[in-house]
């Protein structure tokens, strides 16, 4: 049992308590003497998350509803069971995607009404640019997926939805659209439907595809778990940015911390890193103006750091951490304090840390995003 004690100061828990939880918090329960200052909460598990049930999968959501210090990003969490589909819809804000688990189909138009349509499996991203119609189908075995939209009060269940709009539409205006007998119409849906089952059929050839409807050149989707990563003892790293998935307005890192491994100090300019914890146990402690304070993370929870705050993240488990750092920022940039203290003058590193030459000596001038556990003897 985690009590908040340490050294003199503190004391132990006799009202009602969630051991649980509390287990899983230990540096929020006695955190540690260099945590100071109030900051707002930037922790959030997907736990907590309302589920919204449907035909054949669920959605939930992180936005700045569940996470206030969320402002430039919202996320949902969605499941598709095999020939699922999220009905064809569109947003307000771009959409950036990562394939957790299994397969999807794809399917809409790009602007000018060119066709898309891929089959994009685990480690695979999609981006979706602002009022890009699409539509999404678990294939053999369904799918789940993280979504990222670039506002943080964005909603997956505020989309503009093809079955919502019909519905909400006089019927003699949808037969002069379409020009069919009203009869056709019969059995429209009364309402949106979100996610429903349907058949699972094959992937349309390119030369099936109906005439008039000429493919974009755009490249939506991108193999992110398939790049070559940065490797280096702790760990290693993917960047997806516009220089290698030119489409998009969203950056992400896929980073892998051995165990004992740190992901270094270090801070991003150009946007808040909103992060997710795919497998393994960290420890981040986050400096902020005037304020620092240490969580801990387990699979499932969800980061927010903001721009320009310095951080790391260490693995204290047994196995290695899996996670994603997010920024809407067309743009992956961090600045590595290591790296700043390296090609600063000696001198005014050791006159502002009171420190000797062992310790400028000992400074990385390369970039080590992940650092192991090794110290110099």
């Amino acid at each position: 049992m985690v009590e908040p004690v340490r050294d003199n100061k503190g004391s132990n828990i006799v009202g009602p308590r969630n051991p649980d939880r509390e287990r899983q918090n230990p540096d929020m329960m006695r955190p540690p003497p260099t945590d100071w200052g109030t900051v707002l909460n930037m922790k959030w598990s997907w736990a907590d998350s309302h589920m919204r049930l449907e035909e054949g999968g669920w959605g939930r959501e992180v936005t700045v509803r569940e996470l206030p210090m969320s402002r430039d990003l919202a996320a949902t969490n969605m499941r598709l069971e095999e020939g699922a589909v999220r009905e064809l819809h569109w947003h307000n804000d771009s959409e950036w995607a990562y394939i957790l688990e299994g397969r999807v189909r794809i399917t809409g138009i790009d602007y000018g009404g060119l066709y898309f349509e891929e089959d994009v499996e685990k480690g695979d991203l999609w981006f979706f640019p602002q009022g890009v119609p699409h539509s999404l189908q678990g294939l053999e075995g369904g799918c789940e997926f993280l979504l990222i939209f670039d506002d943080g009060e964005s909603s997956e269940y505020k989309a503009f939805q093809l079955t919502d709009w019909l519905a909400h539409t006089p019927r003699d205006i949808l037969r002069k659209n379409f020009k069919v007998p009203e009869s056709t119409l019969a059995h429209l849906p009364a309402r949106e439907k979100f996610i429903f089952r349907s058949i699972l059929t094959k992937r349309s050839a390119a030369g099936e595809v109906q005439p008039g409807a000429p493919l974009t050149r755009r490249r939506l989707t991108h193999k992110m778990l398939a790049q070559e990563p940065i490797r280096v003892p702790g760990g290693e790293v993917r960047i997806a940015d516009c220089s290698n998935f030119p489409v998009t307005t969203i950056s992400a890192a896929h980073v892998v911390i051995n165990p004992g491994a740190l992901r270094e100090m270090h801070w991003h300019p150009y946007a808040d890193e909103w992060s997710m914890f795919l497998s393994g146990k960290a420890r981040v402690t986050v400096f902020t103006v005037q304020a620092t304070r240490t969580y801990n993370f387990v699979a499932g929870d969800v980061m927010i750091v903001p721009r320009n705050c310095g951080h790391y993240i260490e693995n204290i488990g047994d196995g290695p951490i899996e996670m994603l750092e997010i920024f809407k920022s067309p743009k992956f940039e961090e600045f590595s304090l290591n790296q700043l203290l390296a090609v600063t003058p000696p001198h005014l590193v050791q006159a502002h840390l009171n420190v000797g030459e062992e310790f400028t000596k000992a400074l990385d001038k390369g970039h080590t995003p992940i650092r192991d556990d090794s110290v110099p003897q």
